[in-house]
């Protein structure tokens, strides 16, 4: 009988986070995209907001406005959102949850944090992932899956020292319940001072880290990578290994993140992502007539 080992990624790159004003005027960190790295296939964007604490009448957020072509995934860590779109849904994401929305053939949405905690205030941290879809997928009705922080699987080594949240893909025995439309991976480790994990990425994946706080020693080098950095991994190996090292001072709070790329064309304007600029002419188009619709109050 034939044992297969796994074979450990290394870094292949460590990209720092610029800031930026996003909707009515709030600040996100983003590795991408910026100059010169406009994506990481099949993903188009990561933005952090936060963590902020915000005084009472400060919170922000995003207005209505369109999307065509990807998936945006939004991971609540602190405070309250609120989203209506123009398929007439609506709804609330509290700390832990997910909304995974599926654009598809267009949708217009709005993002803003709930009023009531627009008029007390209080701590606001969030994750917004856009993920590219194929060709195939493009013009899709738009879909929605919202997984409350209570269903999304959480497990944790033996001894306690790593703990994962599985918003997609598999990690530590527990599989995520959210359905992707590609293979993708995004899981939220916690990791003690002093632990490691080896999670199993297949070699075709590609695959970043992305830093929330503390910092960690990424792949067979043990690259440092600190708050607010995003660690690429080379396609050398089928596995990554990360490690809090045991003089930290704090827990590593890290999002490991991966998918299949699609190896194909990405034209890009704004809120639509297609595979030509005609596409692109015609998603303004749509928008501009109403063909994506509006959101009613």
């Amino acid at each position: 009988m034939t044992v297969q080992t796994q074979t450990k990624r290394t870094v292949a790159a460590i990209v720092n986070s610029v800031e930026t004003l996003e909707g009515a005027g709030f600040l996100v960190r983003r590795p991408f995209p910026k100059i010169n790295f406009s994506e990481f296939d099949p993903f188009l964007l990561l933005d952090e907001l936060g963590p902020v604490n915000l005084k009472p009448g400060e919170a922000k957020g995003a207005p209505d406005h369109p999307h065509r072509g990807f998936e945006t995934v939004s991971y609540v860590l602190d405070g309250r959102l609120e989203h209506k779109d123009s398929e007439g849904h609506a709804g609330l994401l509290n700390q832990g949850d997910v909304q995974w929305m599926t654009a598809g053939a267009g949708v217009v949405h709005s993002e803003m944090p709930e009023s009531e905690f627009t008029r007390t205030g209080g701590r606001l941290h969030g994750i917004q992932l856009w993920v590219n879809l194929p060709q195939c997928d493009k013009m899709i009705p738009p879909r929605y899956q919202e997984i409350p922080a209570t269903q999304i699987p959480l497990a944790q080594t033996e001894d306690g020292s790593v703990t994962v949240r599985v918003i997609a893909g598999e990690a530590l025995g527990a599989k995520a319940v959210i359905e992707t439309r590609t293979p993708i991976i995004y899981l939220h480790f916690t990791l003690r001072p002093g632990a490691t994990i080896i999670q199993s990425v297949p070699k075709e994946y590609n695959a970043f880290a992305y830093v929330l706080e503390g910092f960690g020693l990424f792949g067979t080098q043990q690259e440092r990578g600190d708050d607010g950095q995003m660690v690429i991994f080379a396609q050398d190996g089928d596995s990554v290994a990360i490690t809090n090292p045991a003089n930290a001072q704090k827990n590593l709070d890290l999002l490991l993140i991966a998918g299949v790329p699609l190896n194909e064309p990405v034209v890009r304007y704004g809120p639509f992502v297609m595979n030509t600029e005609a596409e692109i002419m015609q998603a303004i188009e749509d928008y501009r007539n109403g063909r994506m619709g509006r959101i009613h109050a």
